[in-house]
């Protein structure tokens, strides 16, 4: 390789480290002392709180557990942390989620369950919550906006019908940023939501609030949204499982005011949650039902007979270099699937990853739904006047969101260059990975950033969204925590359709390397 193309890669990542060091320096500094979210009270709180809600559906209907307990138990949680979290936009909806729960428990004692109407029913009595962005029928819609402070749904996103369906009880709906396009869950409505590992740090976006929640043990699991690794993010930052799935595998009605009719979207609706076993089931209960054959949930999948790759980097200039302690958790995951299947992880070779950052700004545009228009809530806003409002401390949105506006008046990207870009992208990754491939994928660069710090650099999360561009199904997998005690993870993603596969992954990664550590010190029982 030529001098001067190396000694300039050199200057650039020096550039990148030395601005984190001095980003993380400053805004430490600002936001004072390290501090976790509460502990859990009580010994008998903590094993209701950290079961998986498979474990707790299947206690439900043993008769081991009361909904009801379980309910009251997740929302007393709620109370006691949220204003540490400020992760709540509605809720907890104690009085009618503890009503429907003492119901539940009332027919599961007399018997008045047939197996048939269990069967169907494989969340019936366990809490569940979702994004504020994410109709739930009578409760707050506001997407971050004070302009919606107190609209209110008229009806259940189809995610949220299906999971009601199949017995689940909303508890709450949790906080995203403005009309959920940033990588922080900040607005000026209710302000930013903390991570519970350490409440100066990002939660990430949009789907923030769930992640905060989730792993903060304020309920059995969450549903998310994500259009640019909207559930991903957050779940990497607050070390919990989520799962983009194929695009067009579940119904995105309700969903940011989405039809569920919209062709060639971004946007996937997804399960978070604690623990990788937990994703399946919930996957089995959103799938649209003309793809249930399609994705073969149920079929069994022998991870050691899968062929697996790796990318070291995505390639990006503009991102951070990767640290030495995700490299860490790369190596470690290779080496662990290298001794499972008896094979090498491959080394993969992507072409036009170093479009990424283009590649979802255009596709972006793209999208049937304005920002603009949702952001002014129906009325076009200027960018300027919204700037210079906020300069004054005069303007109704945060700086996020002006960024946004202000990137809509910025030069086009090449169409012709980024359709063949994503095109070439695309069949390569599909070509290598085929029926029974598995792509291992870094998450970020560097784990949970603090508040704020996305305003200067941003274009991490481009390891998210490339995998939403190609429309391809990925996990995002917890993996222990670094040295300042923020969740590590990776990403597994499959082929089209084989969402089972990453999901399967998930679950053995889950079980060699421990998955989701508790932000706070658990109780001897």
């Amino acid at each position: 390789m030529a001098f001067w193309p190396v000694l300039l890669e050199a200057l650039i990542t020096l550039v990148h480290i030395i601005t984190d060091r001095i980003l993380e320096f400053a805004l430490g500094w600002y936001l004072g002392p390290h501090k976790r979210v509460a502990t859990i009270s009580s010994v008998d709180q903590q094993v209701i709180l950290t079961k998986s809600a498979v474990e707790l559906a299947t206690a439900i209907r043993a008769g081991k557990l009361k909904s009801y307990d379980i309910v009251k138990a997740y929302c007393e949680r709620i109370d006691i942390v949220n204003r540490e979290l400020n992760a709540v936009v509605d809720g907890p909806f104690d009085t009618e989620a503890l009503e429907e729960a003492r119901k539940i428990d009332e027919r599961l004692a007399s018997g008045q369950y047939t197996d048939e109407e269990l069967l169907a029913l494989p969340f019936l009595g366990v809490p569940f919550t979702t994004k504020d962005s994410t109709s739930v029928a009578g409760k707050l819609l506001t997407l971050g906006l004070l302009a919606r402070k107190d609209m209110r749904s008229k009806e259940d996103a189809e995610c949220v019908r299906l999971m009601k369906k199949s017995g689940a009880i909303i508890i709450a709906t949790s906080n995203v940023p403005e009309v959920n396009k940033w990588i922080e869950s900040r607005n000026m409505l209710i302000g930013g939501t903390n991570n519970p590992y350490d409440l100066r740090r990002s939660v990430g976006g949009s789907s923030g609030g769930e992640g905060a929640l989730i792993t903060a043990c304020c309920t059995g699991f969450g549903l998310g949204t994500d259009i640019g690794g909207s559930i991903r993010i957050p779940a990497f930052n607050c070390g919990v499982f989520g799962h983009k799935p194929t695009s067009g595998a579940i119904n995105m009605a309700g969903c940011t005011f989405r039809t569920g009719k919209e062709l060639n979207t971004m946007v996937c609706a997804g399960p978070m949650a604690r623990f990788a076993t937990d994703l399946r089931p919930i996957m089995k209960v959103l799938v649209e039902p003309s793809l249930q054959n399609v994705l073969q949930l149920d079929k069994k999948v022998d991870v050691k007979q899968l062929r697996y790759f790796y990318v070291p980097s995505l390639g990006m200039r503009q991102c951070n270099p990767i640290n030495q302690e995700t490299e860490r958790v790369m190596y470690n995951v290779r080496k662990h699937l290298e001794q499972l299947s008896g094979q090498e992880v491959h080394l993969a070779k992507l072409p036009e990853t170093q479009l990424t950052g283009k590649m979802w700004r255009y596709w972006m545009t793209q999208e049937p739904a304005s920002f603009n228009h949702l952001l002014g809530n129906g009325v076009q806003l200027n960018p300027f006047v919204e700037l210079f409002k906020k300069l004054l401390g005069k303007s109704e949105y945060s700086m996020a969101a002006i960024y946004s506006l202000i990137d809509s008046l910025l030069p086009k990207e090449n169409e012709k260059l980024i359709r063949s870009a994503t095109k070439k992208c695309k069949a390569a990754l599909q070509e290598l990975l085929g029926e029974n491939g598995v792509l291992i994928f870094h998450s970020s660069p560097r784990t949970a950033p603090f508040h704020y710090y996305p305003l200067f650099k941003f274009l991490d999360f481009s390891y998210f969204s490339l995998f939403n561009v190609l429309g391809l199904p990925a996990t995002q997998v917890p993996m222990g925590l670094d040295s300042q005690g923020m969740p590590l993870g990776i990403q597994v993603v499959s082929n089209h359709n084989n969402d089972r596969l990453c999901l399967a992954v998930a679950e053995e990664l889950e079980r060699a390397f421990g998955g989701w550590v508790a932000p706070f010190p658990l109780k001897s029982k």
